[in-house]
């Protein structure tokens, strides 16, 4: 398949995947960057990464950035991965939470990282509803 992306500037890596791509799965850099939305279609921010638990293969936490000025600055959010979906028609995820409980939650700054240990996965599990089964 012919990348698009170089004949078509306005495609993204993530509108071709969400709009051609007939796979189940995705290649982690194309989730990387990839627009998060609330169900009111209000863009939140965007997935910087996620978190895979080495032993399963299962992904754990999306990790959403937002809050900063051009990418500076931003906060990142875990978020249990169980809690978005992704729409074909916004190329991008949605969450049923707003803006407001996120500002709310869990968070790190980009230059440190957390501890991803089970109280850790407890919390964050907490705070959003999600029953937490390790």
């Amino acid at each position: 398949m012919a990348d698009d992306t170089l004949t078509n500037p306005g495609i993204t890596r993530a509108d071709e995947t969400a709009t051609q791509s007939p796979n189940r799965l995705i290649a982690s850099n194309r989730v990387e960057g990839t627009a998060v939305y609330d169900r009111q279609g209000e863009k939140l921010g965007r997935i910087e990464n996620f978190m895979v638990d080495k032993r399963s293969g299962q992904a754990e936490y999306a990790v959403m950035s937002f809050g900063g000025f051009l990418g500076i600055g931003d906060d990142h959010y875990p978020i249990p991965w169980s809690k978005l979906t992704y729409d074909t028609d916004k190329g991008g995820y949605v969450v049923d939470l707003d803006r407001e409980k996120l500002k709310e939650g869990p968070k790190y700054r980009a230059d440190e990282e957390p501890v991803f240990d089970r109280d850790y996965d407890r919390r964050v599990y907490d705070y959003y509803g999600v029953v937490y089964t390790w």
